[in-house]
């Protein structure tokens, strides 16, 4: 796994957990990474971090047409 550093300015109050989650949140989103994937890099469980990322503004559900049809027929 790689390691980052980021300078972020001093007026920019986060904690960092929030940066991880950012992070992991947005490559899930984009579909980098799996679920399993982000929430080992925000350090929560799976379930955690699904249920978080409603704070961050990223829905669980995929917005492609056609991973909703796959969804619905594992279901």
């Amino acid at each position: 796994m790689k390691t980052i550093q980021l300078k972020v300015p001093d007026e920019v109050d986060l904690k960092e957990y929030d940066y991880a989650m950012i992070i992991a949140s947005k490559l899930y989103e984009d579909g980098k990474l799996s679920a399993g994937q982000a929430a080992e890099i925000a350090g929560l469980t799976k379930r955690t971090f699904i249920e978080l990322l409603g704070r961050y503004d990223v829905s669980v559900f995929s917005s492609s047409l056609s991973d909703l049809h796959q969804d619905i027929a594992n279901a």
